[in-house]
């Protein structure tokens, strides 16, 4: 089957973890997960924004950097902590310090099956979850399903999103809190060598 490959890429990138951001050390996820698509999807596509759990447009994927650099960053609690000083109380939010790892130098293939959805992809940035972490577009490569697991064209992780044997739980869709699964695919050598 023909496919058209959307080739982006950045300086860093930013994979949202599933686990809670109360965890002392959270590490980015080497793989996107089928919300973290699925959003990619309806950022490039916003006529698809009332469509909820569901793919169309993207039928495949592929994730490749050059390593994993650990930033830290300043977060605050949800709720309140109250005192009372005298007659006053006071009101604050605790912080805290985590660790996340950020992608450096991402590059991320999205596959579309129509020419004209993948022209439109190309006209446009993504961000993997954070919006400062921005990718552009590089080029439109025009391939078949069967090139798309060349190793050397394509390299990188999927993640396949189906249930089987192999499958793990990749984290709960925000919008429908269903519990994600999907199963790990590795292509030719996922790590780039050089910087």
């Amino acid at each position: 089957m023909k496919i058209f490959v959307v080739k982006y890429a950045g300086p860093f990138g930013f994979i949202k973890p599933w686990t809670a951001v109360r965890d002392s050390e959270t590490f980015s996820q080497q793989f996107l997960t089928p919300s973290i698509i699925e959003g990619i999807e309806k950022k490039l596509f916003p006529e698809l924004l009332e469509q909820k759990g569901n793919i169309t447009k993207i039928v495949r994927h592929r994730l490749t950097y050059h390593q994993i650099t650990q930033q830290q960053e300043v977060i605050q609690t949800r709720g309140w902590n109250q005192t009372r000083k005298g007659n006053n109380y006071l009101f604050e939010r605790p912080t805290d310090v985590i660790t996340r790892g950020v992608l450096l130098n991402p590059t991320l293939f999205l596959a579309f099956k129509e020419k004209n959805d993948a022209e439109i992809a190309f006209t446009q940035h993504i961000c993997l979850s954070r919006n400062e972490d921005i990718l552009l577009p590089r080029e439109i490569i025009e391939t078949t399903t069967e090139e798309f697991e060349n190793d050397l064209l394509f390299p990188g992780f999927e993640l396949m999103f189906e249930k089987n044997e192999n499958s793990f739980l990749v984290g709960y869709n925000r919008l429908t809190n269903e519990p994600m699964y999907g199963w790990l695919k590795i292509v030719g050598t996922p790590i780039q060598n050089s910087l």
